[in-house]
């Protein structure tokens, strides 16, 4: 199979706003870009088969958050708002008359907050993530996991992260790759790049946010859609059968035809 062709390629460096280089991958083209952010100890590789499906309509954005991929690890204080600048340091570089956000995981509440931000977002898609806005975990659980990750990563990523992360059916090479890649990060590293998910308030965001969101989840875990529409202002859901936290990898061509669905709801531009 031919390698596939692209109206253009580029590798993306920007700073944000405290000092932190951001590393994204730009290809194809098009007046709509779909900005891709990965979940917590993820990688712009994630999102190669949405690439190659949908570059030849779309200008594709797959970006490595800070202390992620090939994205600065030195960040001083961690929060979603510098996440948030991330991306849209990333947008402001780009030629393009609107923003589709993709987050997945702990990105879905990245990109809510990000969205506020960045005029040209166009719509929120959330992946696998954000399921019931009105529950959020007991400080005392939350400190209890932030001390697993620190002190036994290992542990957590072998033992007490499948049954939230994988379904019976998530293909093994998947759950190889993201065990692999969680435990290539160093656990202070790990623990300080998702504190701020369940420390920080992005409920707010959520509230504030006009644009239409639009979910794709797996159904290893149910999505109150009530709770996310007494949240989000325009919201509604698509659900995959069969697939545990990474739609995206388990069922690349499921996840990238629904994803087609839901971008078919953005109205035409006078470019396209």
């Amino acid at each position: 199979m031919p390698a596939p062709c692209y109206n253009h390629a580029m590798d993306l460096t920007v700073t944000s706003p405290d000092g932190t280089p951001i590393h994204a991958e730009v290809n194809g083209g098009g007046p709509t870009a779909l900005v891709f952010v990965h979940g917590w100890l993820g990688n712009a590789r994630w999102w190669d088969a949405q690439r190659d499906a949908l570059a030849a309509d779309y200008t594709i954005v797959q970006v490595d958050l800070a202390g992620h991929g090939r994205s600065g690890r030195d960040r001083q204080a961690w929060s979603l708002a510098a996440y948030a600048d991330d991306l849209a340091a990333v947008v402001a570089r780009l030629d393009v008359d609107r923003v589709v956000l993709v987050g997945h995981s702990m990105s879905g509440a990245i990109v809510t907050i990000a969205a506020l931000a960045i005029a040209r977002t166009a719509m929120v898609v959330l992946v696998d993530t954000l399921k019931n806005l009105d529950q959020q975990p007991p400080p005392a659980q939350i400190e209890a996991m932030l001390d697993l990750y620190q002190r036994d990563l290992r542990t957590a990523v072998e033992q007490v992260l499948p049954q939230y992360l994988f379904a019976a059916t998530t293909p093994p090479e998947v759950v190889t790759r993201v065990k692999a890649e969680f435990l290539a990060a160093s656990p202070a590293l790990a623990t300080a790049v998702i504190a701020p998910l369940y420390r920080d308030d992005y409920r707010s965001a959520a509230r504030a946010l006009q644009v239409p969101v639009r979910a794709i989840n797996g159904d290893l875990h149910p999505t109150d859609v009530a709770a996310s529409r007494r949240w989000f202002a325009d919201y509604d859901v698509r659900h995959m059968v069969g697939v545990g936290h990474y739609p995206m990898l388990e069922q690349p061509d499921t996840f990238t035809a629904e994803l087609r669905a839901v971008l078919a709801e953005l109205p035409s531009t006078a470019s396209e």
